[in-house]
């Protein structure tokens, strides 16, 4: 099998902003860097729920509102020309995940058997069956570059719904992300762990070294996460993202340190994977009970909080077989044609 090489050495430089992918991105790219006194409306794309250029122009404008992005002023962060073309792109991912998942109306005592189901063990066939039995070196590196665009953010995006909540589901919320954030000591943040994770694969572990790389059916899966962050009324959905999250965790992650120890690597490398193995079998009975906690005190959002689990769902399962189609006929799943050395 023909093999990517990835390491350090191809990490985009932190100090410039990814290429323009199309008229999407380009559009952005010419507003962040004060230009395009003009926007225009543009043709909706075939899929968009993984277009490249779609999903890397709506990344590049959630970035605002996270860490900012290179030469970039923060002013950019509130400018109303950014705004309403990322509301036209928000708009057109909204219409294709509408179009792929049905919403419909769920009683808030339902919601817990409802989230058990999407949740549902992986199989045999699955993208951590195949890390933790399979993989090559270069394959686990793809797999924590393409991870890296909302590992190294973790937790950050569902943080947005605390101040959405009340009562027990605040409370609840607070204690999953206190965990998430290192339990008061910054070297076991989550974040910090998969970073370290990355360095020791060899890779670049900074913030956004790869997003040039990456693929819109993965930028689709952060881009999901922000789009219910970033909206308030989206906020079951968000819970409910987070309550899959948490309840399709711990398998994987422990067949992800599996194949990790598989090809050699120590105890301070797979402790990224070992910790969410640990954690996250209390996380995931605590995700799912808030989730019926918030349904329960808001059961209009009861809908929504299933939404947004199967939204994860169906993400998860597009960018897993992207990797796996990729990685069964000898290539990778990276963006523009990456070549791949014989």
């Amino acid at each position: 099998m023909r093999e990517l090489i990835l390491d350090r050495s191809t990490a985009r430089d932190e100090t410039t902003l990814p290429r323009a992918r199309g008229p999407f991105s380009g559009q952005i790219l010419d507003l962040l860097a004060g230009g395009a006194t003009e926007t225009y409306r543009l043709a909706r794309p075939e899929d968009p729920l993984a277009d490249d250029d779609l999903h890397l122009a709506l990344y590049l404008a959630y970035e605002l509102h996270y860490r900012g992005l290179p030469g970039v002023h923060d002013d950019r962060e509130w400018d109303l020309r950014i705004l309403a073309v990322r509301r036209e792109l928000e708009d057109t991912f909204e219409a294709g995940l509408r179009g792929a998942i049905e919403r419909r109306e769920v009683e808030p005592e339902g919601v817990a058997e409802t989230l058990r189901e999407i949740a549902a063990p992986p199989g045999r066939d699955s993208l951590s069956a195949f890390l933790e039995r399979e993989a090559s070196i270069e394959q686990f590196r793809e797999f924590l570059a393409h991870r890296s665009a909302y590992q190294l953010k973790e937790a950050d995006p569902h943080s947005w719904v605390i101040p959405r909540l009340e009562g027990a589901a605040k409370t609840m919320v607070m204690e999953i992300q206190y965990d998430e954030y290192g339990s008061g000591d910054p070297s076991w943040m989550h974040a910090e762990l998969f970073r370290r994770t990355m360095i020791a694969a060899g890779l670049d572990g900074s913030y956004g070294a790869y997003v040039d790389r990456l693929p819109g059916v993965t930028l689709a899966t952060v881009n999901l996460i922000s789009l219910f962050g970033l909206h308030r009324r989206w906020r079951g959905a968000l819970v409910g993202h987070l309550a899959a999250f948490e309840m399709t965790s711990t398998l994987p992650n422990r067949c992800y340190g599996n194949g990790f120890r598989r090809l050699g690597f120590d105890a301070e490398a797979t402790r990224f994977f070992d910790e969410h193995v640990e954690a996250d079998s209390v996380h995931e009975v605590l995700a799912c009970d808030l989730a019926v906690e918030v349904a329960t005190r808001e059961p209009d959002l009861a809908g929504d909080v299933v939404f947004g689990a199967k939204a994860v769902s169906l993400l998860e399962e597009r960018f897993s077989a992207a990797l796996l189609a990729g990685w069964r006929t000898g290539t990778s799943a990276f963006f523009d044609g990456i070549p791949v050395p014989s």
